[in-house]
């Protein structure tokens, strides 16, 4: 009996050791499992315009939609045309969006967006899509202001029905018929004239 137990020892504390490994190595992996997907970068979600779309005019942006919030420091966006980079001014990061505005003269044909981002988790990600346009985009053009002729300063036509304003009489030309009352001075002052000159007649034949 003791040199049976002197046997079984040695494979009883292997078996134990081994199972021991087993238990911690899944252990490791599990914890591994979990937290791949907390350390993994951000994804593009989808793009404006889509990967491959053809379009009739090139929009004046092009959008970048990921998975989660990117960070502002590090991202680039720069967007190439028949006639060379549109991509104009810096990349804006709004939320899980990043945009990027375009040239006002955008030609026709294939358009290649080629992005640099930095995930939230810090390390940088990137990638390119494609766009293809009809026909030339361009910015509306300014409409041209016009200075308004100056208007005429004529009266204003009477409204209908309305009584004619008669023009107004100098009072001292006056035209037309005179009143009685100027009739009757003049008859007075012609009368006084005769009476004066009956008078003086009588007079100087007295005198004589």
């Amino acid at each position: 009996m003791p040199h049976r137990l002197r046997r079984r020892l040695p494979t009883t504390a292997l078996a134990v050791l081994l199972g021991a490994g087993a238990g911690v190595g899944a252990g490791v992996a599990g914890v591994t499992a979990a937290a791949a997907p907390a350390a993994a970068h951000d994804r593009l979600q989808s793009t404006l315009p889509a990967d491959g779309a053809t379009l009739e005019v090139a929009p004046d942006r092009v959008e970048l939609v990921m998975s989660s919030d990117p960070l502002g420091l590090g991202t680039q966006v720069q967007v190439t045309g028949p006639a060379g980079v549109v991509s104009t001014g810096q990349a804006q990061v709004v939320d899980d969006t990043v945009t990027q505005a375009l040239a006002a003269d955008r030609p026709a044909g294939t358009y290649e967006v080629q992005w640099r981002i930095t995930s939230s988790d810090g390390h940088p990600v990137s990638g390119s899509f494609r766009f293809t346009t009809t026909a030339a985009g361009a910015a509306p053009a300014a409409t041209p202001t016009t200075t308004p002729s100056p208007t005429s300063t004529s009266p204003a036509a009477p409204a209908p029905g309305a009584p004619a304003s008669s023009p107004a009489v100098d009072p001292v030309a006056g035209t037309g018929t005179s009143s009685p009352l100027v009739t009757a001075g003049v008859l007075a002052l012609s009368v006084l004239a005769i009476v004066g000159v009956l008078v003086g007649v009588r007079r100087r034949r007295g005198g004589g």
